[in-house]
Parts: C-alpha cells; structure tokens; sequence
C-alpha cells in the first residue's frame, strides 16, 4: 500500500540481517551474561559500564518503531526480573556509534557496577 510504513522481514537466523564485519556488536560474542534473545534484539551485560544493554540485531542506527517498543520492553523486563533498581533508558551510542544499542542505566546514576541482582531462587 502506498504510505504504508514496512518493517524489516523477522527471520530466526541472525545472520540473514545486514551486518558489519567490523561491528563489536555484529559479533554478538558472549562475553559478558546475556538476559535474553529473540529475532529481533539480544540483551546482555554491558562489559564497559555492567549495565543490561539491548542490542538490535540489524547493523543500523534506525529501527522502525514496532523494534524499538519491543526491545526498550525486553530491556525493561530484564531489569525487572534480574535486578532491583529503576532504570531509565540511554541509547545515545557513544562508542558504537553506528549499531543500535540502549543500556538500562541506575537512576541517577550511569554505572552499574555493584548493581543489586534478585535472588534467582
């Protein structure tokens, strides 16, 4: 239709979405605890700043809105379920300017080194 706003097709494979072969965040190594993963983002430990941080699994600065909600609500869910603190949500992309990333960051706050985690039992 004409007008009509298209969101990326959803594959279950990773590796179908463009990526950079130069991207720390293309890689997806796990080096820190990953929280969760679907098709559309990833969300670990930051290993600078031990913040959760959601990762949008297609190299680019722009996620249509429908990927945004979902991942900024994994993110929130995650804090929810492993930690206790409030958060708020920073995606300015300091050191991977060029893939969408968001952290859960401690209100007032930037760290989250030392962050209370919930009792997993």
């Amino acid at each position: 239709m004409v007008g009509e706003s298209r969101v990326p097709v959803v594959t279950n494979t990773p590796t179908e979405w463009p990526h950079s072969d130069n991207c720390d965040l293309c890689e997806a190594a796990r080096i820190t605890e990953w929280f969760h993963e679907d098709e559309i983002c990833w969300i670990a430990e930051c290993e600078i700043c031990s913040t959760p941080m959601v990762v949008w699994r297609h190299h680019g600065v722009e996620p249509p809105l429908q990927h945004m909600d979902h991942m900024h609500s994994n993110l929130s869910a995650v804090v929810t379920k492993f930690f206790e603190f409030e958060h708020y949500v920073d995606d300015h992309m300091r050191n991977i300017p060029d893939h969408y990333h968001a952290h859960a960051r401690p209100k007032g706050g930037f760290f989250g080194h030392g962050l209370r985690r919930k009792d997993p039992s």
